[in-house]
């Protein structure tokens, strides 16, 4: 007995001994060596261009090297914070980027559980790929679409209205700033809804199908089981998703912005990306517009700290 307990008591610390990096490495080097192309494209689009935040620091003139122009320090980043127009453009972005965040992330949801409620699968299949496709429209196309559709000369929008007694006359919607923030929401949502919602389906079609039966045999309605099964079930998903958008909430491109814009809306169509481009490369400022990416890749970095943690802390999901 005695000769047996020590047997086991040796092995059971080795069996308990972790694994080294290199021993781990050569079991697993097809992984290893099929990931490494991936991550040497990640690390040349991803992490080099860091180098170029030195010209925020500098007064940058392209006729010279990296390390031979003027070095300003927080010259630029003053100029950038003393500016008015900067609040102004940073509180057009925060504002499409709440709207685009509560409004893009809710209706993709619903919109999931709703179409997989659908029984009739041709059915459900077609309203599914009418969703998505517009995903592959261009926003130039798009942009002229939803011109088009608000157009006081024969606008769709503008003709429904009036057919239907609200108004009198057509309403210049390109021309009202006020408007611009939901019209630049709408049309997000008409793009970009079905895409959305793929990943929604794909997570509600690998819940289990025996709860809902065992819902069923309870006597629940089916809006008691979305709710009790099937919301749950998509939680860490929704988690993973809000994380990631939250992260993304000051970086929301200038594409719509710039198409839907016009010198009659600048007020509220002008956002950070926009206010680089035009008062950084646009003015040849190269190194002030260096300063408002820097601003806003900082700041999507706390944002999406700040979001992982409390995600983390109060739900128990994480990105990382």
């Amino acid at each position: 007995m005695k000769a047996v307990t020590k047997t086991e008591g040796s092995i059971q610390p080795a069996a308990k001994r972790k694994k080294g990096f290199w021993a781990t490495f050569k079991e697993q080097k097809v992984l290893y060596g099929m990931s490494l192309p991936f991550i040497v494209i990640v690390f040349i689009f991803s992490y080099m261009p860091v180098w170029g935040w030195l010209m925020a620091f500098q007064n940058y003139k392209p006729s010279r090297g990296i390390f031979d122009q003027k070095w300003v320090g927080l010259d630029h980043f003053i100029a950038l914070f003393s500016d008015d127009k900067f609040y102004l453009v940073l509180r057009n972005t925060l504002a499409m980027s709440f709207m685009g965040l509560i409004v893009g992330f809710t209706i993709p949801i619903l919109f999931a559980v709703l179409l997989n409620e659908l029984r009739g699968s041709v059915f459900k299949r077609t309203v599914q790929t009418i969703s998505y496709l517009p995903h592959f429209v261009s926003w130039v196309v798009v942009a002229g679409i939803v011109t088009k559709m608000l157009s006081t000369d024969g606008g769709a929008v503008n003709q429904l209205l009036m057919w239907l007694g609200f108004i009198d006359q057509p309403i210049q919607f390109m021309a009202q700033g006020n408007l611009f923030w939901y019209i630049v929401t709408g049309s997000d949502i008409w793009k970009e809804m079905g895409w959305s919602a793929i990943i929604y389906l794909a997570a509600i079609s690998g819940i289990d199908q025996e709860q809902f039966e065992a819902a069923k045999v309870d006597g629940a309605s089916r809006i008691r089981q979305i709710w009790h099964i099937t919301l749950p079930s998509i939680a860490p998903t929704i988690a993973i998703l809000m994380i990631m958008s939250i992260g993304h909430l000051i970086s929301i491109g200038f594409e719509k912005q710039f198409l839907l814009g016009n010198p009659l809306v600048v007020d509220y169509s002008e956002v950070l990306d926009l206010y680089a481009l035009n008062y950084g490369l646009g003015m040849g400022r190269f190194s002030f517009g260096t300063a408002i990416g820097m601003f806003n890749s900082i700041v999507s970095i706390i944002l999406l700290l700040l979001a992982n943690g409390v995600f983390k802390k109060f739900t128990k999901q994480s990105i990382m």
